[in-house]
């Protein structure tokens, strides 16, 4: 009951006039909000201890209570099927006339071509673990909780953070070419659409597709690979009107900036991976330079959909697409999913929170 105060009280907080101070102290474990949540020592040395009889990490239904405020009316409905939490879990998308779509192809990528306002399709609200990702290999795309040795993935909590700092997700009709060379940082694309984090107050649910304003990018080299991070803010946001550009964000956002890199730096250390690094020194890029890189990858998308590039699906509703859609066999393929049901329990494991030696970031 506690804890539900707790989110009562930072859906209040959101929506009041103290949005951009309290915002920085959300980045932390909702239960620590209140707190000073000070940084890990400089510890070399990655330790880990259970929390369980102190802070219980949040159970947070995948559903629209997630949601602070009333979601606008989108064209788009999602058809959930399987269990939450496990292998078979999916959840698929209808456009207004419920017909099947590809959230990854046939979801516009501009909503507003001429305002640079784009379609973002939230995978991960903020604050949960689960690692939601749009199926890329799969027909129709459908969000998916991402495997690994043949398990669900999570993130684990690493302190000061609670799960994912913000809502993510990725843009529609882009892809980050796996044969491209970076020719700014001499690496190759991963593979997947570009990558987003939306940063206002509203807790979206998975499956949400939200409007958009770019306001800058950071170059996470994962395991080698270019993984761009869109910095983005829902133009239906409260503060939308005032934050412009990466410099508005360090303005109204103080401290987000840093703290969204040193979790990008840091999220795989605790299953034992090396800390990530970064392009451009940790910097992040202004909006006009994220414009062009969403550019890259829109054409990068425009080419895989007539060429292919196996093992990823590329059937859709797009004209021009060399796999057209086959309306009858992807609503055969959805009927024949196990039906939604009662989500799985959290695992114990992200009951603990890790900590890992901290260093001192970049400017911006």
């Amino acid at each position: 009951m506690a804890f539900a105060r707790r989110i009562c009280l930072l859906g209040s907080v959101f929506r009041g006039a103290h949005l951009q101070s309290y915002f920085h102290r959300s980045l932390l474990h909702p239960d620590i909000a209140n707190n000073t949540g000070r940084r890990a020592s400089a510890s070399t040395i990655l330790f880990e201890h259970s929390r369980r009889d102190q802070l219980t990490a949040p159970a947070i239904p995948p559903t629209a209570a997630m949601v602070t405020e009333h979601e606008p009316a989108s064209p788009y409905r999602t058809l959930e099927r399987g269990s939450f939490r496990t292998k078979d879990y999916r959840i698929f998308f209808e456009d207004q006339n419920g017909t099947l779509i590809s959230p990854w192809h046939d979801i516009p990528l501009f909503a507003d071509e001429k305002n640079h306002v784009y379609n973002m399709v939230v995978e991960i609200p903020r604050w949960t673990n689960e690692k939601m990702e749009m199926a890329t290999k799969e027909p129709l795309s459908p969000i998916r909780q991402d495997e690994k040795n043949g398990r669900v993935r999570f993130v684990h909590n690493v302190f000061p953070f609670h799960g994912y700092s913000w809502n993510y997700g990725a843009l529609p009709q882009t892809w980050e070419d796996l044969t491209h060379k970076d020719e700014k940082t001499g690496v190759f694309g991963d593979n997947d659409p570009i990558d987003a984090i939306e940063i206002g107050s509203k807790i979206h649910k998975r499956g949400a597709v939200i409007h958009v304003k770019i306001l800058g990018v950071l170059q996470l080299l994962d395991a080698g690979e270019t993984d761009w991070k869109l910095v983005t803010l829902d133009v239906n946001d409260p503060i939308s009107k005032e934050v412009n550009s990466i410099a508005d964000v360090e303005t109204h956002f103080p401290g987000l900036l840093d703290q969204t890199r040193e979790w990008f730096r840091v999220y795989k250390m605790p299953a034992g991976d090396k800390a990530n690094e970064f392009g451009f020194d940790g910097q992040y890029k202004d909006k006009e330079f994220a414009h062009n890189v969403i550019k890259e990858t829109y054409d990068f998308w425009k080419k895989l959909i007539k060429d292919g590039h196996p093992p990823l699906n590329i059937e859709c509703h797009v004209d021009g697409a060399s796999k057209p859609a086959n309306d009858t066999e992807w609503r055969k393929s959805v009927d024949s999913k196990p039906p939604h049901s009662t989500p799985q329990e959290a695992p114990v494991e992200l009951d603990k929170w890790h900590f890992v030696g901290s260093q001192p970031s970049s400017k911006i």
